[in-house]
């Protein structure tokens, strides 16, 4: 019998664990393509990029623990490991915003634009074509099953959707016309929405607007 929240059915708990070991496999990949073509460009914003795939991918990995013991456990302890759950997660999102921030500003201060790359667009709009559908089918997931935990991981799937954004418009408008103060600007706009999600998160399940 399945003791997952609500007494959902068994199939919700492996499409959130598929999902889970997807964001691990697919960011894993990005951020090792991202960060070996950053080093090799010397873009800055591309490794940055890259060490945000792996944050991503932490929190997917954060997800797998907790839905690999979904249904197998009492209510009471499953109650507990999605507290833990989601307070890792928002951990997680304070360790990005503050990796954002201090990039942000550095290139700011230090006047660091990203070097021209059509790789780096090319990663940003594969992640655009990839995220937003990740995010919804992650947050229609959560929404089924109650999961604080991941609402808040779709959270970082949704960051994540802003740092393309951010990463494409600094590579594309750097590429296309010298616009490099673009990526840092829109970092600085994502680590008060980072903030916010991290924050909530810990308060566990504020993060869930089921």
């Amino acid at each position: 019998m399945n003791h997952g929240f609500g007494n959902m059915d068994a199939a919700l708990y492996k499409r959130a664990l598929a999902l889970s070991y997807f964001t691990v496999g697919y960011n894993i990949l990005e951020g090792v393509v991202s960060i070996v073509f950053g080093w090799y460009a010397g873009s800055v914003a591309l490794v940055g990029f890259g060490s945000d795939s792996f944050v991503e991918s932490l929190s997917g990995a954060v997800m797998v623990w907790r839905f690999r013991r979904g249904g197998t456990i009492s209510p009471e302890e499953e109650e507990r490991v999605e507290k833990r759950a989601t307070r890792l997660v928002g951990y997680a999102l304070f360790s990005l915003g503050a990796y954002v921030l201090y990039e942000a500003v550095k290139k700011l201060w230090l006047h660091e634009p990203p070097d021209r790359t059509l790789v780096g667009i090319a990663i940003a709009v594969i992640s655009l074509l990839v995220m937003p559908l990740l995010f919804v089918m992650k947050r229609r997931t959560a929404v089924a099953l109650g999961s604080a935990s991941l609402m808040a991981d779709s959270q970082q799937t949704l960051a994540c959707i802003l740092l393309s954004l951010s990463l494409l418009a600094g590579v594309g408008l750097n590429y296309l016309f010298g616009l490099w103060q673009a990526d840092p600007i829109a970092g600085l706009v994502i680590v008060v929405f980072l903030a916010k999600e991290g924050w909530e998160a810990l308060r566990e399940g504020k993060a869930c607007r089921c």
